[in-house]
């Protein structure tokens, strides 16, 4: 099953898919909610979704997918060459973790892997987690969860809560309970602390 909010992007890969053998796209969904529905009718053996979707967002589409079928294979997808979150997709269950400028081929051994219960991490995503191994310091921001870390890149993108709450689908008192609690997290008190706290850390770019 493809999960994406963008027709385009489904069809895309649908396309490419169509030419291999041994992959048939049985099912689509344009949003996490959707894709959990369809779980329960669709005979599917694994899901490549979309991290970043409004409403439930493909974190925890991919979280709530593999408590219920432990035996789903799960691939994530995403612009965004971000190692932090990538461990912690991985710590959920997913077995494969995907950037969008990788080789077709990558993304085809990366769906057969999840298919069979291995894990597979984009080449892009393995060097920089290979470079992040060598470093003595610790990300800071590996203790925000999925939705921490996405309200965070728009925060550091310059959007305010009625702007972020619009993205994701949710109230803006929600994201202003998000932004006071990744503050409290990072031991930050202002959103200046926070783009202080990313330049430190090497993660300017958080943004896709």
């Amino acid at each position: 099953m493809i999960v994406d909010d963008h027709t385009m992007v489904r069809a895309a890969i649908s396309h490419l898919i169509g030419g291999v053998r041994d992959i048939e796209v049985v099912a689509e969904a344009d949003s996490g909610e959707r894709a959990l529905d369809k779980l329960r009718s669709e005979a599917i053996d694994a899901i490549l979704c979309d991290i970043h979707m409004p409403g439930m967002g493909g974190y925890e589409c991919l979280k709530r997918a593999h408590q219920a079928h432990p035996r789903l294979g799960l691939v994530a997808l995403t612009a965004e060459a971000d190692v932090t979150l990538a461990r912690q997709v991985l710590d959920c269950g997913v077995h494969a973790y995907v950037t969008k400028d990788a080789d077709p081929d990558e993304l085809i051994s990366a769906i057969r892997k999840a298919a069979e219960g291995k894990r597979y991490v984009s080449s892009r995503i393995a060097q920089e987690i290979a470079l992040q191994n060598g470093r003595v310091e610790e990300d800071p921001f590996e203790v925000l969860s999925g939705r921490e870390q996405q309200v965070l890149r728009m925060i550091l993108d310059g959007k305010n809560n009625t702007l972020i709450a619009e993205a994701l689908c949710v109230s803006p008192k929600t994201i202003s309970t998000y932004r006071a609690r990744i503050h409290e997290k990072l031991g930050v008190s202002t959103d200046i602390d926070l783009l202080r706290l990313a330049v430190k850390a090497g993660r300017t770019v958080l943004s896709a």
